[in-house]
């Protein structure tokens, strides 16, 4: 039987909590993250289809297939789900959501120089504490994303790492900087291993994600800058850490 991802879509919109302030401050950082790559997908099909005046809270569907609707019953208990919800891009985008899923559900197919699932980040980053609202920056009550230009968007790295176990693994309070060890056989791309600096109310956490798939403490930064370890290290992009987390993850739980 064929997956009614319709109905998928619906029910994912149902279970959000859009009054979920105490889950939008503990995911502030893997919210901003996924908003970024919403915005960063959404401008790759702006582009293409040349509407970056409408960027970036667009119905791909209106662009590719208009022809395409949700069936009646189904735009009803959307309609239903979304009350209350602000402000009117959020709502529109949630609407856009289950016609893609309509579009994809009918045999659609992305070409292959656009992203996928254009608004699974979007859907995420609800899932994980609620919506948005748009004044100078994108405020994800708990995140502030500057929303910049479809150009800007364009050139920035892809956030790939989906899974909520990284996401979750990335969220932590503070300002935080990743690095990687490297050494001979194990090159940035493919690191001994990561760790993070977290600076949280003049407080400094220093953290290694470990063979128990968890942040725990670690003195190897502290060592190194007194000279006491071999092992070298390069800071990291958190785009970068959480590709070493869901490998991590796969490999040492045995689902990769």
């Amino acid at each position: 039987m064929t997956e009614d991802r319709v109905r998928l879509a619906l029910e994912r919109l149902r279970g959000i909590d859009w009054a979920d302030d105490t889950a939008a401050y503990e995911h502030a950082n893997s919210r901003g993250l996924l908003m970024r790559e919403y915005l960063r997908r959404m401008a790759a099909w702006a582009r293409a289809y040349d509407v970056e005046a409408s960027w970036p809270f667009l119905d791909v569907v209106e662009l590719v297939a208009p022809e395409v609707e949700v069936p009646a019953d189904v735009a009803v208990e959307v309609e239903d789900a979304l009350k209350g919800v602000a402000p009117s891009s959020l709502k529109e985008t949630c609407r856009a959501v289950v016609r893609w899923a309509a579009l994809v559900q009918a045999g659609f197919e992305a070409p292959a120089e656009l992203p996928a699932e254009p608004y699974e980040p979007m859907l995420l980053m609800c899932e994980r504490g609620g919506g948005y609202f748009v004044e100078e920056f994108i405020d994800l009550n708990g995140a502030m994303v500057r929303l910049g230009t479809v150009d800007s968007n364009l050139a920035a790295q892809p956030f790939l790492t989906l899974a909520s176990t990284t996401l979750d693994a990335l969220d932590a309070e503070g300002d935080i900087t990743y690095y990687a060890k490297v050494s001979e056989g194990y090159p940035r791309s493919s690191p001994r291993g990561i760790v993070r600096r977290r600076v949280d109310e003049e407080q400094t956490y220093d953290e290694a994600f470990t063979r128990n798939l968890r942040w725990e403490p670690t003195e190897y930064l502290r060592r190194y800058e007194l000279g006491h370890n071999d092992v070298d290290h390069v800071e990291i992009s958190t785009a970068e850490a959480a590709r070493f987390i869901e490998s991590a993850v796969a490999r040492l739980s045995g689902t990769g």
